[in-house]
């Protein structure tokens, strides 16, 4: 990895990596028991597979891999690299995870402490993730190049992006059940912002 990034610092990948696990928990013990939907690229992804029939396994892969590109291209090699530890950790901690029961299954039946706690580890995760210079998603990826482009918020270029995408799964998604989700996105944008100003080291290339 050092070969081929060479300006990666340790104390970001390492930021990165717990991280990425800290989404992963929220996902496997929150995010799939509740059954709340998602904004941004996975959300989009079920929407293109509801309205056109086209397989998650080629949008995901199309979607992703130009959100990644376009990171690649406003912020460096670097990002790939922290991205790419990101990545990792992810799965690592998910994998975990899976070898355990949900900590608290009954949340399954409390889509509002669902949606908040959701948000907490989500937004947490993703901010210091994102803080560090790499990206767990597309969402991310996209979110970061178009704050370094633009130089707005980070928080409310991911609340545009799942508010357009939450608008549009009105079309298939109950109401209640995008309100939620709606919450859960605001929340966790929220928190990203926060995180990203803390008056903390700087790690990754995006502050």
């Amino acid at each position: 990895m050092r070969h081929f990034f060479p300006k990666l610092k340790r104390s970001s990948c390492f930021i990165a990596f717990f991280a990425s696990a800290l989404q992963a928990f929220g996902m496997y013990n929150i995010h799939a028991l509740s059954g709340v939907t998602e904004g941004g690229i996975f959300g989009l992804i079920l929407l293109l597979h509801h309205w056109l029939g086209l397989s998650p396994a080629i949008s995901s892969f199309v979607l992703n891999a130009g959100c990644y590109a376009l990171g690649w291209k406003t912020l460096g090699r670097e990002f790939i690299g922290y991205s790419l530890v990101a990545a990792c950790g992810y799965s690592v901690g998910y994998g975990i995870c899976e070898q355990f029961p949900p900590l608290w299954p009954q949340i399954a039946n409390m889509p509002l402490l669902a949606s908040i706690a959701g948000a907490l580890f989500i937004g947490v995760g993703a901010g210091l993730c994102v803080r560090s210079g790499g990206a767990t998603s597309g969402d991310d990826a996209l979110a970061m190049s178009l704050n370094h482009l633009t130089k707005i918020p980070i928080q409310w270029l991911y609340l545009i992006s799942d508010l357009l995408v939450l608008g549009l799964s009105l079309s298939y998604i109950p109401v209640k059940r995008i309100a939620y989700s709606l919450l859960t996105v605001i929340l966790s944008g929220q928190i990203i912002g926060w995180i990203q100003k803390l008056n903390l080291p700087k790690t990754g290339r995006l502050s």
